[in-house]
Formats: structure tokens, C-alpha cells, sequence
């Protein structure tokens, strides 16, 4: 741990932008290092004396919130951990750097994208307007009568879990997941939803067209959307925006190219990204639903949503499939017409 540390300290000193302010010898330390002095972001290693990097981070979640970034020795040989802690409230995960000076700048680098990526995302002040998104040209209905959208951020891999096991095995319409991710922890992340659910889940490919009874998740850092009707692509832009994957692009592809009937749902995140793209869905009459405050992680998203009259329901995580598939019961006929 000590050798981790040093090697975070200089990939944070080569950087020169960012200042260590504590260091903490375990897990219990670091929870009373957060409640006295919180800082603007944690390095969570998740191999520690004591309590572990999952449980560190879902105690400092939940007495004083802040972004934390998982650092481990190697995230492929950690996967399961790193989902554990990602749905315990922390945004994302890096490989420790290294000491080797042949190496150490790489990995230094790779550190520091993701600091200031964080760096943004917690700076996101951007105006929310309860008037949905300009600009959407709606175009002829897709063929699929049936679509469920669900967007997540932090504390959405177990939260995403969660929902699609309690999904019907016979749930009869296409799931497109859009989980803020990087693109490393992709295929593994599909593996262990798949894991969860009796629904198969498979990254998104150029080209794909959603399916009834699979679940396609958004696999690259750039964004998921449809780029005709029916058909999924990934486009860059926009550039600029740190969400990345975003829901609110995919949301709004969704509304151009519409299919007869879509939910979107709203899940714990950080930020708030989704919350426009599910108002324009609820106000073309769609179905809408965002995760509550007290099961959210990070009620940021969901938050921003509700700020903005985004949901139809608001409810509780082990609520929402339910919902989901008593919507669709209700609305039949005229949802699968």
C-alpha cells in the first residue's frame, strides 16, 4: 500500500495541478479523513487492511459524499470488485501507476485523464430548462413496437443488476443500456450483468438493431445512438461534453428515430446527464421514471430530472421493473400496435 501511495503522489505531482492533502493508512481512517477534512477527490485503492475499497466507499457515500476513483493494481484481474465499488458510489477506476520509470509516464497519464475528467464532471454547472430539448425533427416510427431505455451513472452497475433480474424472463421488448463507463471495463461490465439476469447482455455494435429479449450496452466512449431508424451506431460528438457515453444523446437519437412505444428510466448517477433527454421523451408522451432519492447512490441525475418534472414516477430501485412491466400491461393494446 505504501509503494501505491508513492506512485499516485508522484503521477499527482507530474501532473502539477493537483495537491495530496491526507494520505490514510486503511479503510476506517480514510472515512474519518472524509468527515473531518473532504476532500475534492479520493483515491480509493481496493485492497486495503481492514475493510476493504468496496466498503470504504459505500460508508464515506453514505456519511460524507465526494468522488472517489478506484485505484488497483490491475482492474482486468479485479473486475468484480471494481463493479462493487462503482455501484457503491465510486465513478470510475484506474490502474495504480507504476514506478518503472519506462512506464511510469503512461500510466501517470492515464491517471490524470481520468482526475480531470472527474475534475469536470463535478464542475458540470450547466442550466437545466423544464422546456425539454430543441432541435429534435421526429422522424417516422421505427419497426420494433417497444423500446426500454435505461441510463445510470454512479452506482448504476449494481443498480442496473438489480433491475434487469427483476425483470420478467418473457419481458418481450428490446433494453438499451447507457452506463457512463470507460471503454476498458465494457466487455467485462456486459459479462456481469449477463451474470445477473436471465437476459443476454452483449455490447452494442456499428450497425445493430435492437432485439426482443437482449439487452445491448453502450461499449465505446463515444456515444451511442440511432443513426437511422432501427439502427444503432456511435458518433463522436459531441466532443466536448463529459459524459461520456451520454444518455441525453442516445435519448434524444431515440426520440428522432422513434419506435411506437418507449420508457426511459432514470437511474443513480452523479451529474446530470439524462435529465433533459427524459423530459423530451415524457413531454412526446412517452413513459417516464426516475430512481428516488433514498435508494440512489449518488442522487444527482435522478435529482435533476425530478427538478425539472423529467419523471412520471419517481420511485424506490426495487420498484421500478415492476412499474415497467405494469405500464406496458396497462397501455397494451395500443403499446404494441
Amino acid at each position: 500500500m505504501v509503494m501505491a501511495a508513492e506512485a499516485l503522489r508522484r503521477a499527482l505531482q507530474a501532473g502539477g495541478l493537483h495537491q495530496v492533502v491526507w494520505v490514510a493508512h486503511d479503510g476506517l481512517e480514510a472515512v474519518e479523513k472524509c468527515s473531518t477534512d473532504k476532500p475534492d477527490l479520493v483515491l480509493m485503492d481496493l485492497l486495503m487492511p481492514g475493510i476493504d475499497g468496496v466498503e470504504t466507499t459505500r460508508r464515506i457515500m453514505a456519511r460524507s459524499p465526494c468522488p472517489i476513483l478506484v485505484v488497483t493494481s490491475s482492474v482486468e484481474e479485479h473486475l468484480a470488485l471494481v463493479f462493487e465499488a462503482l455501484g457503491a458510489g465510486a465513478l470510475d477506476a484506474v490502474s495504480t501507476p507504476v514506478l518503472d520509470p519506462g512506464k511510469h509516464y503512461i500510466s501517470a497519464i492515464q491517471l490524470l485523464n481520468k482526475v480531470a475528467l472527474l475534475g469536470k464532471l463535478a464542475r458540470d454547472n450547466t442550466p437545466l430548462s423544464a422546456g425539454g430539448v430543441a432541435g429534435v425533427t421526429v422522424e417516422p416510427p421505427m419497426r420494433s413496437n417497444g423500446l426500454l431505455a435505461i441510463g445510470s451513472s454512479a452506482g448504476g452497475p449494481v443498480a442496473l443488476a438489480k433491475l434487469l433480474s427483476s425483470l420478467p424472463a418473457n419481458f418481450p421488448h428490446p433494453i438499451i443500456v447507457v452506463q457512463h463507463l470507460d471503454l476498458e471495463f465494457a466487455h467485462g461490465l456486459a459479462t456481469w450483468l449477463g451474470e445477473q439476469s436471465a437476459f443476454p447482455v452483449r455490447l452494442a455494435r456499428e450497425g445493430d438493431s435492437p432485439v426482443s429479449g437482449t439487452v445491448l450496452l453502450a461499449g465505446t466512449s463515444d456515444h451511442l445512438v440511432f443513426v437511422r431508424p432501427g439502427v444503432l451506431g456511435y458518433v463522436e460528438e459531441p466532443k466536448d461534453y463529459p459524459y461520456r457515453p451520454s444518455i441525453d444523446v442516445f435519448f434524444n437519437s431515440a426520440l428522432r428515430y422513434r419506435t411506437r412505444h418507449m420508457v426511459g428510466v432514470l437511474l443513480t448517477g452523479m451529474g446530470r446527464d439524462g435529465a433533459q433527454g427524459l423530459k423530451a421523451w415524457r413531454d412526446a408522451g412517452f413513459h417516464t421514471i426516475a430512481q428516488n432519492q433514498a435508494t440512489s447512490v449518488v442522487y444527482g441525475m435522478p435529482r435533476a430530472a425530478a427538478a425539472i418534472g423529467a419523471a412520471s414516477e419517481i420511485l424506490p430501485l426495487e420498484k421500478i421493473a415492476e412499474a415497467v412491466v405494469k405500464h406496458w400491461r396497462s397501455c397494451a393494446p395500443a403499446c404494441s400496435r
